[in-house]
C-alpha cells in the first residue's frame, strides 16, 4: 500500500556523491575536478592528496564518499572504479561590500559552488 520505490539515478555499475555549499568559485573548483576526470580512483586520491589547491581536500572527501557509496550501497569492487564524471555547478553568492574613497562602494562577491562525482566500475581487460 506504500509508495513506489524511486528508480536509481545512476546505472547499476555506478555510484554518486554530491557536495553542496563549497566556499569557492565554480571556476576554481572546476580546475580541480578536471584533474581527476577519467582516472582510476586510487590515482585520483593520490593527486588530490598532493595538490596545492585549497579546495582539493573537500574534493577528496567527496570522492571518498562516492567510493564508500559504491562499496557499501551498490556492492561494487573498489579496485575497478574510475571517476566517470566530475562536474561543478553554481550555488548562491553572498554579496558584501567595503567603503571606498570619495563615497563609493566596492563590491565583494563571495561565490559558493557544488560538486557531483560519479564513479563507475569497469572490468579489467586481461
Amino acid at each position: 500500500m506504500g509508495k513506489e520505490k524511486n528508480p536509481r539515478r545512476v546505472a547499476d555499475n555506478e555510484a554518486m556523491a554530491k557536495v553542496r555549499m563549497l566556499r569557492t568559485s565554480p571556476q576554481k573548483l572546476n580546475l580541480v575536478a578536471q584533474m581527476i576526470r577519467g582516472k582510476k580512483v586510487e590515482k585520483a586520491l593520490t593527486d588530490l592528496t598532493f595538490s596545492n589547491k585549497r579546495i582539493a581536500g573537500d574534493v577528496k572527501k567527496c570522492l571518498q564518499s562516492a567510493i564508500a557509496n559504491a562499496e557499501n550501497n551498490h556492492n561494487l569492487d573498489v579496485d575497478e572504479l574510475i571517476v566517470a564524471e566530475a562536474y561543478v555547478g553554481k550555488n548562491l553568492t553572498m554579496k558584501r561590500g567595503r567603503p571606498r574613497a570619495r563615497g563609493r562602494y566596492g563590491k565583494i562577491i563571495k561565490p559558493f559552488s557544488e560538486l557531483t562525482i560519479k564513479v563507475r566500475q569497469i572490468e579489467e581487460q586481461a
